[in-house]
């Protein structure tokens, strides 16, 4: 048996590839709209492409196992379990609790474990060539290493009302029916690892084993006791912010997202062709570290530094029905980047530019702390999650989740000065950047974030 791990770490984000080396067969489980990865990964290990599957309607990315299906011909096969209203919308193989994927020697069991979503799939595989028992369960949100995916992101991103205690009461029994089922020696796969927003403790060992959680974990002995109050209560608890474009991805998901085929190559642009196309509406990410970007940027540019964390503030910060020109060192860079943006359905990039040569930039400083009492009527903005404000904040500041800003620009004041900050500065450069873009007139932010503004305040006890 060929198995293969493939791992994003902006998204915190697993995919797999399974394949039985005797006839050359593959399947790829959750794969992301990068398709070129996959088909080229099983050339070289001499494998055809003949089946795609995913676990379940993601909301975090962008599937690509329409794409990937579209441009190998292999079989499509999705879910068919949960309901009418979590149905895929496009052509596809209906899968059922207890179906069979066979691939030579390999057998995919399908097991139907609702809980992190209504549909939701995992897959049981065994080696033929070495026997008869399974080997591996690839979970996607259901396990993790350490965690349950959670319950909850229906209502916080895809407009449900309190679906999070049937879904975890649908957790509860799928990990007695289930999981717990299996022998202890299965390792269990899961599709995020840690930093995922999918569920709030995430391990960041890659995989673990039915034994081991069943050993080890929170939820074990509540599940082997019966506790299905106190389960759900915990598994509830604590849950961290939902960004708002977690409720986009899982209605273009469930649609069919956009296939993206072979685009053309991006083309670097002048100046002038920037100034024109900034007049009507384009955006310009600048991927450039925030030091470059605060020193100076195109008045309106969104900072979006072209880091780890890049495909995860594009989801927070971009309108996908912008098209947008990148800030990146050469056409190499560029394509690298747009390829990121694919992943959180970002999809219209039109060009790139290495240089501000014909350009004028302004400066976006920040605001040192000490100066916040000079601000008057300043609206004080963290952009941190709910848990970090509650640790400790700012007197009189109001807390919006970065991933969430987009989906609230209507309760923000256009009438007065906005001190955005978070942590240390990272996250409020960007939302900042959003704001100005979106028209806000008077929008700085707090040079250190909350951190300096702590440390201020311990020193002056």
């Amino acid at each position: 048996m060929y198995f293969k791990r493939i791992y994003d770490n902006d998204l915190a984000q697993a995919s797999y590839i399974v394949g039985c080396q005797k006839n050359g067969t593959a399947i790829v489980i959750d794969p992301t709209r990068n398709a070129r990865q996959y088909i080229t990964l099983a050339q070289q290990e001499g494998l055809k492409i003949t089946h795609v599957t995913e676990t379940h309607i993601h909301a975090d990315y962008l599937s690509g196992s329409r794409e990937l299906a579209e441009q190998t011909g292999a079989a499509l096969l999705l879910s068919d379990e949960g309901g009418p209203d979590w149905s895929y919308a496009f052509a596809h193989q209906a899968l059922h609790d207890g179906d069979t994927i066979v691939l030579g020697n390999i057998t995919l069991k399908v097991l139907h474990t609702p809980g992190h979503t209504p549909e939701h799939l995992s897959f049981l595989i065994t080696d033929g060539a070495r026997g008869d028992e399974p080997g591996i369960l690839l979970t996607g949100d259901f396990v993790f290493v350490g965690d349950l995916g959670r319950p909850d992101l229906l209502d916080e991103a895809a407009g449900g009302v309190d679906t999070r205690f049937e879904g975890a009461k649908q957790m509860f029994a799928s990990l007695r029916d289930k999981s717990l089922t299996l022998p202890d020696f299965v390792q269990v796969w899961p599709g995020h690892g840690s930093g995922s927003a999918c569920g709030k403790a995430l391990g960041a060992v890659d995989s673990t084993t039915v034994g081991y959680e069943r050993a080890l974990s929170w939820w074990s002995p509540l599940v082997q006791s019966g506790d299905e109050s106190a389960f759900v209560d915990e598994l509830l608890a604590g849950q961290p912010d939902a960004p708002a474009y977690f409720g986009r991805m899982k209605m273009q998901n469930k649609a069919g997202p956009a296939l993206l085929g072979t685009p053309e190559p991006l083309g670097l642009l002048s100046a002038a062709q920037v100034q024109q196309a900034t007049e009507i509406g384009t955006r310009v990410l600048d991927t450039r570290p925030r030091a470059d970007f605060q020193r100076g940027a195109l008045p309106g540019s969104i900072h979006l530094p072209a880091g780890k964390t890049f495909e995860t503030w594009a989801g927070w910060l971009l309108d996908p029905e912008h098209d947008y020109v990148l800030v990146a060192n050469d056409a190499e860079a560029a394509e690298a980047l747009r390829q990121r943006l694919w992943m959180v359905g970002v999809d219209r990039v039109t060009g790139f530019i290495n240089s501000f040569d014909g350009l004028t930039l302004e400066s976006q400083a920040a605001v040192p702390v000490d100066r916040i009492p000079d601000l008057q009527n300043a609206y004080i903005l963290d952009v941190r999650a709910k848990s970090e404000y509650a640790d400790g904040h700012l007197p009189d500041a109001h807390q919006l989740h970065a991933g969430r800003l987009m989906t609230h620009l209507d309760e923000l004041p256009r009438d007065q000065p906005i001190v955005v900050h978070c942590q240390s500065g990272a996250r409020s450069a960007a939302a900042a950047s959003l704001l100005r873009a979106e028209g806000f007139d008077n929008v700085t932010e707090l040079a250190g974030g909350y951190e300096a503004w702590a440390n201020q305040a311990k020193s002056a006890v």
